[in-house]
């Protein structure tokens, strides 16, 4: 499975005069074609930027347009609709991103991010428009949508 970072779900609906536009297009519809995710930390910093543009009624749509649209799965760390949970809060949100921010001089929401796509069975690629922040950094295989696209599709 290839997760799908931030950066790239962002400029498809907020940044429409990027140059980088017609790649980022192209990759999600690949991708919607594809097993595609995202993880929970990302939906929710999504959320949050799309916030300061988007009616609470619009926010609320969020599965609709975002979720259903590009055939998204949300990678959680643990089943979000399980009463009690084994996972413990202080290894999910301080131990694991700390080790990666200490080891790798990454920004907590990256960590984050990258420990729970880590974590996750059968993802095997990151996708983001700054895949040098992760490269060396993570045993996933990380591109841009463009270095994405050049390897997936036949020539």
């Amino acid at each position: 499975m290839v997760i799908i970072d931030t950066d790239v779900i962002l400029l498809a609906f907020a940044f429409h005069d990027d140059p980088r536009q017609a790649v980022n297009t192209k990759f999600l519809v690949h991708a919607r074609e594809h097993q595609a995710g995202i993880t929970v930390y990302n939906l929710m910093e999504i959320l949050g930027q799309l916030s300061f543009n988007l009616s609470p009624k619009q926010l609320d749509a969020w599965q609709s347009w975002l979720i259903d649209a590009y055939q998204l799965t949300v990678v959680w760390p643990v089943n979000p609709d399980e009463a009690m949970s084994s996972i413990s809060f202080r290894e999910e949100i301080m131990n694991r991103p700390f080790a990666l921010m200490r080891s790798q001089r990454m920004p907590f929401l990256d960590a984050l991010i990258i420990t729970l796509a880590e974590r996750t069975p059968n993802v095997d690629t990151f996708i983001t428009w700054n895949a040098r922040h992760y490269q060396n950094k993570t045993p996933l295989q990380v591109f841009t949508p463009k270095a994405y696209l050049s390897q997936s599709l036949p020539k």
